[in-house]
C-alpha cells in the first residue's frame, strides 16, 4: 500500500512498511524510511506508484480554473475530495483528488486550511486584494528584470541612479532598485560598485565621494534653518584696557576664534592673554543655536570647502575681528620676565580690542626665528602692524620655546615634526569644488615660529582652564592619554585626566568655541567658574555626572573621527587628481611599515602613503613607479625600482612612526549583498 501525506509543509509518497495504531513506517522513493503520524496522511492507495501519482496530479492542478474552483467549492469547512467531486466528476479518481489537494492548498489566497485536507473559501474582497497583490509582484518583479538588463548592458536607469547611495551604503534590501544592482551584478559577475561605475551611474569621483558624506551624514542638506540669528551678548562686559590682542590664522580661516596680547614687556613681570571668542555668552544649552551646533559637533574641512558648525551670520558675530572690542573669555597668565615662571593665572569676561589678525601663511617668511630673536634682523617686506608687534611676538616666541621644553621633560621624550604640513588650494574655486579643479600642493614645516607660538599659548589655555574646572569639581570635556606607551590611545572623558602625549596634567579643549562643540560646551562650564568660583559645581550648565555630558562626549567623539577621515579622504583624492595633472608617474618615498606581500611608503614630497609590492627594510629611501589610480578607491600601488640609501634610523622617522596607524585607501565598504538575489523572488513586497 501507498500513502500520500504531509511533511514540513510538502505533500510526499511512499510505500507503506508498517503501521500501528498512531502512525505508519514509511519508505519514500529515495530509500529513505521515515515515520510518519497517521493524521498526517491523507490517501491511500495500491496504485499507481507514488512518484506517478504526484506528477500527474501536479500537472492535472496547475491547469485547474481557481476562480472555478472557489464557485464550485462548498461553503463552510470541506474536505479536498469534496472540491474534487464538485469540480470534476461525481467520483473523482485518484489523481484528481490528489489534484484538488494541491491547488486548494497552494492558493492560499483562495482557500484557507482548516485542518489535515480541510479548507475553507476566503472572502471574496480578500481575494481581490491578493489578486491585486499577485499582479503588482509580477509587476515589480518585471521592473527588477529590465532594470538588471539595462545594468548589465551598461545603462543606469534613473530610479537606480537617484537611489544610488541609499542602495550601496543604507538599503531597503526590498526595494526593486536594490534588487535589480544585485541580480545585475550576480548575472554580469562585476562588483557592484564597478558594475555601477561601468553603466554611468557616477559621474564624477570627486562627487561620489561628496555626496557620501552628505548622504551618511548631512541627509537633509548642509543648509542652516532660515530663522536662525545671532542673539546680542546682553551683558555689559568691561573693557581689557591696555591689551592690544592679535590673531595669528591662515588666510582662509574665518571663525578667528583666538588671540593672544603681552602686557609689562621690561617691567620684570608679563601677562600674557589668551583670548577666546564668547559665542557661549549669547546662547545658551538648548537655545536653537545649540541645537544646530550640537547636530553638527563640529566644522568640517577639506580642500577648498568648509562646512561650518554654526552659521556664517552667526559666527561673524562673534569671530574676534580686528578694528574693533570683541566680547571674550581672557585666560591671563603672568610670568617672571627674566625666568618665564608662572606665576599665576585669571580668568575674565571682557571686551577685548583686536588690533590685528595675523595670517601667518603670508608672514612665515617674515617673521622667521631670526627675526624673532634677532632685532637687529630687518625685512623691507615687512607689515607696519607686524612691526609695532614685533617685541610681543618675541616675548611669546621665547616663552613658547620655553613651555614646550617644559612639557617635554614631563612627556619623557622631544616632540618631533620631522613632517611638514601640506597646503591645499584650488585655483579659481570659489564655493563647492567640482572635482576638477587645478590643484596645487604646498609645504609648511610643523613647528614654525608663528605654529609654536599658537600651539604652546592654546595648550597653556586648554591645560590651565582643565585644571581649574577640576579644582572647582566642574566637569568639562577633557583628552587624556595615560602613557606614551605602544597601543595608549588619546580618549575623551569628563575628568581631568594627565595628557601624556602633551606633557600637561589636564588637557581641555576650550579654545575654539565657534569650530568644535567641545570647546563651546567647555566654554559654558568656564564662564560658570568666573562667575561663580567655588560655587560654580552649583551653577554651571553641566553638572557632575551628568547623562547628557556623557551623551555629547560619545556623539562628538564619533562625528569628528567621521569628519577626519573624510578631510583625509580628500587630502588624497586631491593629492592623487595632482599626480594626475602634474603627469607624475614616480615618486621618492620611505618604507614605513611592512603589510602581507609588500610594504607601506610616505612620499617625500606629497602627503600619501600607499602600498608597494615585495618586502622592503623599514627606512629605507627608494624610488617608486606608480600603478593606475583609483579615484573611486583613493587607491594607489607602486613598484620599487630602485634603492636609492641604506635604511634610515627607524626611530628617526617621525615621532609617532611606530604609534600611529597609517590611513590608506582600500576597497570602499558598500551594503550590498549578492546573497540576497537569490530569495529576490520570494521577498519581494506585493
Amino acid at each position: 500500500m501507498f500513502v500520500l501525506f504531509e511533511e514540513a509543509g510538502k505533500y510526499l509518497g511512499g510505500r507503506v512498511l508498517s503501521e500501528a495504531e498512531a502512525s505508519a513506517q514509511v519508505e519514500l522513493d529515495t530509500g529513505k524510511r521515515v515515520k510518519v503520524k497517521g493524521a498526517h496522511i491523507v490517501l491511500r492507495f495500491e496504485k499507481p506508484a507514488p512518484a506517478e501519482l504526484i506528477a500527474d496530479a501536479r500537472a492535472l492542478a496547475a491547469g485547474m480554473d481557481l476562480d472555478l474552483a472557489w464557485e464550485f467549492a462548498p461553503e463552510g469547512e470541506f474536505a479536498f475530495a469534496d472540491l474534487a467531486t464538485e469540480y470534476f466528476q461525481a467520483n473523482p479518481s485518484l489523481v484528481q483528488q490528489a489534484a484538488a489537494l494541491f491547488a486548494l492548498f497552494e492558493a492560499p489566497h483562495y482557500f484557507r486550511r482548516a485542518g489535515k485536507g480541510r479548507f475553507k473559501k476566503a472572502p471574496a474582497e480578500i481575494i481581490q486584494q491578493a489578486l491585486a497583490a499577485i499582479e503588482k509582484k509580477k509587476q515589480v518583479l518585471a521592473q527588477i528584470a529590465e532594470w538588471a538588463a539595462q545594468l548589465v548592458a551598461g545603462e543606469c536607469p534613473a530610479p537606480v541612479r537617484e537611489q544610488l547611495y541609499k542602495i550601496l551604503f543604507k538599503p531597503d534590501k526590498n526595494a526593486p532598485e536594490y534588487k535589480a544592482v544585485v541580480e545585475a551584478s550576480r548575472t554580469a559577475q562585476r562588483a557592484p560598485l564597478d558594475l555601477l561605475e561601468r553603466a554611468g551611474a557616477i559621474d564624477s569621483a570627486y562627487q561620489f565621494h561628496w555626496k557620501r558624506f552628505l548622504f551618511e551624514n548631512f541627509p537633509k542638506g548642509t543648509a542652516f534653518p532660515p530663522a536662525l540669528s545671532a542673539p546680542a551678548i546682553a551683558d555689559d562686559l568691561p573693557r581689557a584696557d591696555g591689551v592690544e590682542a592679535f590673531s595669528i590664522d591662515d588666510s582662509q580661516t574665518t571663525e578667528i576664534d583666538d588671540a593672544l596680547s603681552v602686557q609689562g614687556l621690561g617691567s620684570g613681570t608679563v601677562t600674557v592673554g589668551v583670548h577666546i571668542a564668547a559665542p557661549g555668552l549669547a546662547f545658551a544649552p538648548g537655545s536653537p543655536l545649540d541645537q544646530v551646533a550640537r547636530a553638527r559637533m563640529s566644522t568640517v574641512y577639506m580642500p577648498g570647502y568648509k562646512i561650518t558648525m554654526l552659521p556664517d551670520a552667526v559666527v561673524q558675530s562673534y569671530t574676534l575681528l580686528e578694528g574693533g572690542d570683541r566680547p571674550a573669555v581672557s585666560l591671563y597668565a603672568r610670568f617672571d620676565e627674566a625666568t618665564l615662571e608662572l606665576q599665576g593665572t585669571e580668568t575674565k569676561i571682557e571686551r577685548v580690542p583686536i588690533v590685528a589678525n595675523l595670517r601667518h601663511d603670508r608672514l612665515d617668511g617674515v617673521i622667521t626665528q631670526a627675526w624673532l630673536e634677532d632685532a637687529a634682523v630687518q625685512s623691507a617686506d615687512t607689515p607696519e602692524v607686524v612691526n609695532t608687534l614685533r617685541a610681543p611676538l618675541s616675548f611669546l616666541f621665547r616663552l613658547a620655546k620655553q613651555l614646550k621644553a617644559q612639557r617635554e621633560v614631563v612627556r619623557g621624550k622631544p616632540e618631533n615634526f620631522n613632517r611638514p604640513d601640506y597646503n591645499f588650494r584650488l585655483v579659481g574655486n570659489e564655493g563647492e569644488p567640482e572635482g576638477s579643479e587645478q590643484v596645487q600642493i604646498s609645504t609648511r614645516q610643523r613647528g614654525a615660529p608663528l605654529d609654536l607660538i599658537v600651539s604652546e599659548a592654546m595648550i597653556l589655555a586648554n591645560s590651565g582652564w582643565g585644571g581649574w574646572l577640576g579644582e572647582l569639581g566642574v566637569p568639562g570635556l577633557y583628552r587624556s592619554q595615560a602613557s606614551l606607551a605602544p597601543g595608549i590611545k588619546v580618549r575623551m572623558g569628563t575628568r581631568a585626566l594627565p595628557h601624556a602625549g602633551l606633557g600637561v596634567k589636564s588637557y581641555a579643549w576650550s579654545t575654539s568655541p565657534l569650530r568644535r562643540y567641545t570647546d563651546l560646551v567647555n566654554q559654558w562650564q568656564i564662564i560658570a567658574a568666573a562667575r561663580h568660583g567655588k560655587t560654580a559645581a552649583l551653577a554651571a550648565p553641566f553638572k557632575p555626572k551628568d547623562a547628557d555630558l556623557f551623551s555629547i562626549l560619545s556623539g562628538f567623539d564619533a562625528a569628528y573621527a567621521t569628519y577626519n577621515a573624510y578631510q583625509g579622504g580628500m587630502e588624497r583624492f586631491w593629492t592623487l587628481k595632482y599626480l594626475q595633472q602634474q603627469g607624475i608617474g614616480e615618486l621618492t618615498a620611505t618604507v614605513i611599515k611592512d603589510i602581507p606581500n609588500g610594504a607601506l611608503v610616505r612620499a617625500d614630497t606629497l602627503p600619501l602613503v600607499f602600498p608597494v609590492a615585495g618586502q622592503q627594510e623599514r627606512g629605507a629611501h627608494v624610488r617608486v613607479k606608480l600603478g593606475e589610480i583609483d579615484e573611486i578607491a583613493l587607491d594607489v600601488h607602486g613598484t620599487v625600482i630602485e634603492r636609492l640609501d641604506a635604511p634610515a634610523d627607524a626611530a628617526a622617522l617621525d615621532d609617532s612612526g611606530t604609534d600611529e596607524e597609517e590611513e590608506v585607501a582600500g576597497p570602499i565598504a558598500i551594503a550590498v549583498d549578492l546573497n540576497d538575489s537569490e530569495a529576490a523572488a520570494e521577498n519581494t513586497p506585493a
